[in-house]
């Protein structure tokens, strides 16, 4: 029997000892935590198998009880005839045959005894095999349970790893967007635009300045020209207007 409880101790030494040095050591968490379920189940088929040999172990003592009772009640019942009828020989005068009934009585009830004898022996390793055998059938109850919760936290930290994933991708594409930022680009494109047109510009002013310029010496010519003509105006003594 105490190797039966070995069993459920293996599978509690596993989920509380084990699961945090394998997770650890995971490369991929969600295949980890998929083979120790696969382990716990599996661990948990062998010892329900055990239990339940153990259990048809006890039921087999409870019929082999069973059984000897019954055989003690028979032999009983056959010493009570055994007896009645040496007594009624021995009524008759027939006190040979009466002794052999008797006899007979004698040898049905040490068979009676000897099962009585083997079922009062076997009632105690009765009671205690079947209260194993129900704190066995609790145990697996409760590492079933446990199993259905392992599961669905499997799911949750699965879950919740392939959202840090997604979180962690996320923040890896904004931060490639960062160092890679467009706007720097068009930024340095509309400098360059810019200084263009300032050169542009530069080139328009002076072709400006120097059209001006031209035509400031032509308006000089003019005036000069003007001057001449109403000096010899003057000279000649005729209207200077």
């Amino acid at each position: 029997m105490a190797e039966k409880q070995t069993i459920l101790g293996r599978i509690a030494q596993l989920t509380r000892a084990n699961i945090n040095a394998l997770l650890d050591r995971a490369e991929d968490p969600e295949k980890m935590l998929d083979q120790l379920i696969r382990d716990y189940t599996n661990s948990i088929a062998e010892a329900e198998e055990a239990v339940a040999v153990t259990i048809g172990n006890v039921r087999l003592a409870e019929q082999d009880h069973a059984a000897d009772v019954a055989a003690a009640a028979d032999w009983g019942a056959k010493a009570v005839a055994a007896s009645g009828k040496a007594d009624q020989l021995r009524a008759a005068g027939n006190a040979a045959e009466a002794d052999r009934f008797d006899g007979l009585a004698k040898v049905a009830l040490s068979k009676q005894i000897a099962f009585e004898n083997e079922a009062r022996a076997a009632e105690p390793m009765i009671a205690s095999q079947n209260e194993v055998a129900e704190k066995l059938k609790s145990g697996l109850a409760q590492m079933k349970e446990k199993l259905g919760d392992l599961r669905t936290r499997r799911d949750q930290l699965v879950a919740r790893a392939r959202s840090a994933q997604a979180q962690a991708q996320v923040q890896d594409a904004l931060s490639s967007i960062n160092v890679l930022d467009p706007t720097t680009e068009v930024a340095r494109f509309e400098e360059k635009v810019r200084r263009e047109e300032a050169r542009v510009a530069g080139k328009a002013e002076i072709a400006a300045s120097s059209l001006d310029a031209q035509f400031e010496e032509l308006e000089a010519d003019a005036g000069a020209a003007e001057v001449e003509a109403r000096l010899a105006a003057l000279k000649a003594g005729g209207p200077t207007a």
